[in-house]
Order: C-alpha cells, then sequence, then structure tokens
C-alpha cells in the first residue's frame, strides 16, 4: 500500500459509525413516552472547522432492537429523518428528542413516535468566529456540513440503522433554504473541494426527499421578487421573536415598524421593474406546458400561476367550514373559489422589510453576512445593492452566491435531484414573496421532480406545524 492510499484509509478510519457506543433513553412529551436509541456526538468530518458544531447524533425507536417494527417500519426500511435547526443563518446545533429553542416538542420526538430513524446534523452558521476573529458561518459553511453528514451515514451504509437512500431533509425558513440546496445539488461538483478540505467522506451526498418550510432562498433575485409583490405597500412591520435565555420562561419580541423613505420607495421601484425580465428569461412552464411569464407591469401567466395556489389555499379552508365572508380581496361562487385580487390580497398580508429586503444598502442582514468571507462580515449580493451601496460594500464572489441558489442546480445535469419535494409557505407569511417558493415549485416540475406546493391558511414564518401532514407524505413516497 502506497502512502496515499494508507493515508486515505486512515482518513476514512475516523468516519466509523460504532453501533455499541449507545444509550437507552426515556422521554414523556404531551402524554406520550418514547424510548429510544442514541447515538450521539458523532463526528462527521476529519477536519473540524468546529469540533462542536461539526457532529451528528442518531436516534432510533428502541422497540426496533426488540424486533418489533412501528407503522411498518424497521430497524432496515425505516426512512432516515434528518432535520435542521438552522434559523436567520445562524448556527444550527443539534437536537435531541424533547422541546425545541420555542419551548414546544420538536419534529424529532413525534418523528421517533412514528417510526423513523433520525439524524441530527450540527451546521455551522453566521456569527461564528475561532480564536483568531476569522468568521466560519459564511457560504456555503452549513451546507457543506449538511451533506458531509449525509456522506458520513452512506460511508456505514451497512452498519447505521434505518435506510440511508431513504434520506428525507427537513427545515424551516434558512433551514428550509438548506433542505432545498440539498435536494437540488447532490454530488455536484462545485462542493467537492470543500468538502475534502473538510474530511468528509467519499461517497454520495444526494438524498431522496426535501421538506421545505417557508425556504428563504434564490436570494440573489429575492429583493426583485419582494418589491414585484409588496411595491406600493411603503409601511412595514417586523415582530422578531427572541427565545427564552438561560432562567427566562417566556420569550422576548423585538418590533421594527415605519414607513419607507422616498428613496427606499424608488429603490422598490426599480427592483420591481427587474423582476419579469428575471422570470421570463428561466423559461418555466405550468402543468399543461404554458409559459410562465410576466408583462412589464409586472401582469401575466406567471401571477396567474401564483394565485392558483392562493385559489387552492383558500377553497381548502372554504371547505373546512371557515368563515371568509369578512374577506374582500376573493370571490366565491357556488362553493368554489373563482377569483382572487392580488393587489387585495397583498394589502391583506401586508409588508414586513423595508427595501431592499435582503441585500440592505447599508448591510448588515443575515444573508449579507452569509455572504461574507472569514475576513469580512458582511457583504452585498446582488448587483443592484452594489450599485446602490450606502457604505462602498464589497460584492460577493460569483461563484459564493451561485453555490447558495438551487435554481442554479436543479437545470444542471452534474447535480443529483431529489425524487421528492414538499414545499409550504404559509398564506400570511411576509418574510419572503410567495413567488420566491413558486419560481422553485415550477422549476423543479419542469425538470422531473414530484413536488407538493401549498400555501397553509393564516400562517405565518413557520415550520413543523403540520407534522401529520408531513409524515403522511413521507410514508406515502416511501411506499
Amino acid at each position: 500500500m502506497n502512502k496515499s492510499n494508507w493515508q486515505e484509509r486512515r482518513t476514512m478510519c475516523k468516519l466509523v459509525f460504532d453501533k455499541e457506543k449507545y444509550t437507552v433513553e426515556t422521554v414523556t412529551m404531551e402524554g406520550q413516552t418514547l424510548t429510544y436509541r442514541a447515538y450521539e456526538n458523532l463526528p462527521y468530518v476529519t477536519n473540524q472547522v468546529d469540533d462542536k458544531m461539526e457532529r451528528l447524533s442518531i436516534f432510533v425507536p428502541e422497540v426496533f432492537y426488540e424486533g418489533k417494527s412501528v407503522n411498518g417500519y424497521n430497524l432496515e426500511n425505516a426512512p432516515i429523518f434528518l432535520p435542521n435547526t438552522i434559523g436567520g443563518y445562524m448556527p444550527g446545533p443539534q437536537e435531541r428528542p424533547g422541546k425545541n429553542i420555542h419551548g414546544k416538542t420538536n419534529a424529532t420526538f413525534f418523528a421517533l413516535l412514528h417510526g423513523y430513524v433520525v439524524v441530527s446534523a450540527g451546521a455551522r452558521g453566521r456569527e461564528m468566529e475561532d480564536a483568531d476573529g476569522k468568521f466560519l458561518g459564511c457560504a456555503p459553511a452549513a451546507l457543506c456540513d449538511l451533506k458531509a453528514a449525509i456522506r458520513f451515514l452512506r460511508h456505514n451504509a451497512e452498519a447505521v440503522p434505518g435506510d440511508v437512500n431513504k434520506i428525507i431533509s427537513n427545515g424551516t425558513s434558512a433551514g428550509g433554504a438548506m433542505s432545498s440546496l440539498l435536494g437540488s445539488t447532490g454530488d455536484h461538483p462545485d462542493y467537492e473541494p470543500y468538502l475534502k478540505e473538510l474530511g468528509a467522506a467519499e461517497e454520495s451526498d444526494a438524498i431522496y426527499a426535501a421538506s421545505c418550510y417557508c425556504p428563504i432562498t434564490n436570494l440573489d433575485h429575492a429583493d426583485m421578487a419582494y418589491e414585484w409583490e409588496f411595491c406600493g405597500l411603503n409601511d412595514y412591520s417586523k415582530k422578531s421573536e427572541i427565545p427564552p435565555q438561560e432562567g427566562e420562561t417566556d420569550p422576548t419580541f423585538i418590533v421594527d415598524e415605519g414607513t419607507m423613505t422616498d428613496a427606499q420607495q424608488k429603490m422598490a421601484e426599480e427592483l420591481k421593474s427587474l423582476f419579469p425580465a428575471y422570470v421570463n428569461g428561466l423559461g418555466l412552464k405550468d402543468t399543461e406546458g404554458n409559459a410562465l411569464e410576466l408583462d412589464e407591469n409586472g401582469d401575466g401567466s406567471f401571477k396567474e400561476y401564483v394565485l392558483s395556489y392562493v385559489k387552492k389555499c383558500v377553497q381548502k379552508e372554504y371547505e373546512k367550514g371557515t368563515d371568509l365572508s369578512g374577506l374582500d380581496w376573493m370571490t366565491i361562487e357556488n362553493g368554489t373559489v373563482t377569483k382572487v385580487d392580488f393587489d387585495k390580497y397583498i394589502r391583506f398580508r401586508t409588508r414586513m422589510k423595508a427595501t431592499p429586503a435582503f441585500d440592505n444598502v447599508s448591510m448588515g442582514t443575515p444573508e449579507n453576512e452569509l455572504f461574507g468571507t472569514p475576513d469580512t462580515k458582511y457583504r452585498h449580493f446582488t448587483a443592484f445593492s452594489k450599485e446602490h451601496s450606502a457604505v462602498n460594500g464589497e460584492l460577493a464572489d460569483g461563484q459564493q452566491i451561485k453555490m447558495m441558489n438551487p435554481m442554479n442546480y436543479i437545470t444542471d445535469d452534474k447535480a443529483v435531484k431529489a425524487e421528492h419535494f414538499r414545499i409550504r409557505h404559509g398564506a400570511v407569511d411576509r418574510d419572503t414573496s410567495l413567488a420566491i417558493s413558486a419560481m422553485l415549485t415550477a422549476c423543479l416540475e419542469n425538470h422531473g421532480v414530484d413536488v407538493e406546493l401549498q400555501y397553509p391558511w393564516g400562517m405565518p414564518h413557520a415550520g413543523d406545524y403540520d407534522l401529520e401532514e408531513l409524515f403522511a407524505w413521507i410514508d406515502k413516497i416511501c411506499g
């Protein structure tokens, strides 16, 4: 054996799953008791940038080891549920069965009860610094961490519980974006240098399915999409929740509200005018093969495509018996939603963010930090905001921007796409435009991917609110 082969083998040996090293624990939540086996804090790369974050834990229903099954699943065939805890592009630590940061019972607990194997992987994020003050969480750090965790599972396919060919990612907000990226960038060579540097296993990082709650994605076009939807609404209001800190029982809330300046209103109009060209350049089609386009005013078949999902949302709620009589933005005739007035609906939704919503001309947004470097905390990621920068900010590298947009990879044959996507964007979620999820859905559909998009009624920016439906979807696609 030559030296290089020996070194490679030695590296891979460090990524071995020890199935004899575990604990058995029991937890009761909401009147339901779960006993599970826990394999915790396993390094999934050999060259950790952060030795606390770049670890994963595997949780398994203990009844599997008693020869029993749950909902038809056992130790060999159980899907592997891969939730991430990333929000706001912050670090996403591992999560044990129990409560999430909002004090609610987490999806990990319920997924184990349902009979899935759960893998919780930590991932780096913004605001992380090393001892020398270098920033550790800029793009594509978190995505590559999650890819490396998937590679670890495949590297130990014979030993890890569950079916490594049935990995289903799940995430909300920035975590939903990560889930969409995992589902659209499998095995793409763009990420290989980063994975090699981390010492990830040389395996596939493709997944079977992606669950994406309100994905904050397509960031380099998100400002355009936001103004296509909200331009003309100049008042904004945002309420941010800060989870309870140590010793606290209740969250605190920060309110940011005001009226956009004349300069911001002008930028909103400019950004709105740029969106049709972007949409038209995508070459999207609906399920019947009709082109999805916009005219210079932002009207056209793509707008109708977005409204079709709003109509489905309203129809579903109407059939539940919800009183919708006080809402003037919809028309219901003979029990069928026949029309949704886009402008009135958007006024109903209200504006959350001043423009630019994501690439702020003064920088300082989570997304500006995402596109930083080890030495530069904030950078612009759109030509528009770079041109209008109030702080003479740098523009991020084009490759870095590319790697954080799933739209760039859905059309790329070198990327292995997940077979199934489930996308949810709340009907009153104003964090990003409804167009973002709609474009993602259409692009996936156009390239042969099974996609289910819904705008759930009354739902703000949130995730994991319909776990029974999510698990039913997983059960369906896993056969």
